[in-house]
């Protein structure tokens, strides 16, 4: 199968080149010429799989470089090495009424929905690597609004023939999340926090790909760029195995029959984690209706519903951090699969670099509002929605789930529209321990990891172990830059 750039449809590349390559030289984002279908027999079959069966018959129908036993051999180390996944089924559902279940992404090593892409994402690149004859050392710069800063440098932690550095919002992540990067072990990482918002971190790793004499520099010392971001289709590609797991386990347990339609709701700011959803329900998923939810950075929910994207607006910083974003890299691989045309692509990109805006055509319009419902919700209401969970239920949610999980309710009331949905919960609650305490009135809040016993005493649920370990553990990096200083912070990691 061949890759394209969504600016340049003429540009064909095999999946080993794309994923080393991560952001094709022309701006664009590598994505696959064609979907390959998955027929209902085929996924009668997938759910009498566990996980990381799935994962290899998913990934195989869009990586035919690799062969299955390469690919078996990466979802083992990912998913059942000792230290892992600490649940058997990786990504389990949590049934929370008769319509509605909770698929819990975070159960990796970092305790967040990244590791289920970027736990194979490094035996991808490495193989890869190999494939495409690459000699130098790969340099992966990560821009993170919280999550997949950690669980890139712990995917890529003295990883043979690679660096990787990531950049972080000062001021943008929780104290858990900046912790788990501020303590990263490895002699191939480096951390550093950027002045400004998640935007201004995404927009410099671009531009230093865009630099073709930082470039031309790294390669002279025996380095080149790619990316762990999704903006990388070695990202993405993992991704949509969790919502084809999601479809057969429900298969499996009885809970619907084959060709039943389901909705899925995801809390969404970068736009990979649904257009993953996306691209399981073009390969045959039965997926109805793909809710985004937003948090107070709306952006995303208005262009959903209008079909003009503006980031020309405030920015806030809330308590569901990682969605803080107002440029959704993503989005623009959605525009190039509705639209079929670079032309059109590298437009709407041109006018969101010059203009901050851009206004999609009718007929695209309509193609996404086909499939896509779209809320936000304000803070207020995230952390009413986890105190009325937990007091209902019992049930403990981290602010991001909170959000989708508000949206739904949304989105059912004026919609009228109850099919069974699964909602994608990105996070562990306790990588938001004080958000998640107040939530529950609590007001005076432990300093440091001491809050993870508090939230473990007020609710009688245990910290996972990755976060647990954080106890003691020795800040090694406190760089801040400006965010036109992040070249010079490559150039000096890479000395």
């Amino acid at each position: 199968m061949r890759y394209v750039s969504t600016r340049n449809s003429a540009l064909h590349l095999q999946a080993s080149e794309a994923i080393v390559m991560g952001l094709s030289r022309d701006g664009g984002l590598f994505l696959p010429e064609q979907i390959p279908n998955l027929s209902p027999a085929q996924l009668e079959q997938l759910s009498k799989m566990n996980y990381q069966q799935r994962a290899v018959a998913v990934m195989k129908l869009f990586l035919d470089e690799f062969s299955e036993e390469e690919l078996a051999g990466f979802a083992q180390k990912a998913y059942q090495s000792p230290g892992k996944f600490d649940h058997s089924d990786v990504a389990p559902l949590v049934k929370m009424d008769e319509k509605t279940h909770i698929m819990e992404l975070w159960h990796g090593p970092t305790s967040a929905f990244k590791d289920m892409a970027l736990q194979t994402l490094p035996y991808l690149l490495t193989a890869s690597l190999t494939k495409t004859g690459e000699e130098k050392t790969v340099c992966i710069l990560v821009a993170t609004s919280g999550d997949t800063g950690k669980a890139a440098l712990e995917g890529f932690c003295d990883v043979p023939k690679t660096k990787i550095l990531v950049f972080y919002p000062k001021d943008g992540v929780s104290d858990i999340q900046k912790l788990q990067m501020a303590t990263q072990a490895g002699e191939n990482v480096g951390v550093c926090s950027v002045v400004g918002n998640f935007d201004d971190a995404q927009s410099g790793v671009k531009q230093i790909f865009s630099d073709a004499q930082l470039r031309a520099q790294l390669e002279q010392n025996g380095y080149f760029l790619s990316s762990a971001n999704s903006i990388n289709w070695g990202r993405v590609l993992p991704q949509i195995v969790y919502y084809v797991s999601a479809y057969c386990d429900l298969l499996k347990q009885g809970t619907i029959k084959n060709g039943d339609v389901i909705n899925i709701c995801v809390p969404t700011g970068n736009f990979g984690n649904i257009l993953a959803a996306y691209y399981a329900k073009c390969m045959g998923v039965p997926l109805g209706k793909l809710i985004c939810a937003s948090n107070a950075n709306n952006v995303l929910t208005d262009f959903l519903k209008t079909g003009i994207y503006d980031r020309n607006r405030p920015f806030y910083n809330t308590a569901s951090p990682s969605m803080d974003i107002l440029i959704s890299s993503n989005l623009e691989r959605l525009l190039y699969l509705l639209s079929g045309s670079d032309e059109a692509v590298r437009g709407y990109m041109q006018s969101l670099a010059d203009t901050g805006r851009y206004e999609v055509s009718p007929a695209l319009k309509e193609k996404i509002m086909s499939v896509f419902a779209s809320g936000f919700c304000d803070d207020e209401k995230t952390l009413k929605t986890i105190a009325d969970t937990y007091q209902q239920s019992g049930y403990l949610m981290d602010t991001h789930t909170a959000v989708a999980y508000a949206v739904l309710a949304d989105y059912r009331a004026v919609s009228g529209d109850n099919t069974r949905t699964v909602v994608a919960s990105t996070a562990s609650p306790f990588k938001f321990c004080s958000n998640v305490l107040h939530a529950l009135g609590v007001e005076q809040l432990e300093a440091g990891t001491a809050i993870l016993d508090q939230l473990t005493k007020v609710t009688g649920k245990a910290a996972p172990a990755p976060l647990a370990g954080l106890k003691g553990k020795q800040v090694r990096f406190t760089e801040t830059a400006e965010k036109e200083a992040m070249p010079h912070v490559v150039l000096e990691m890479l000395r």
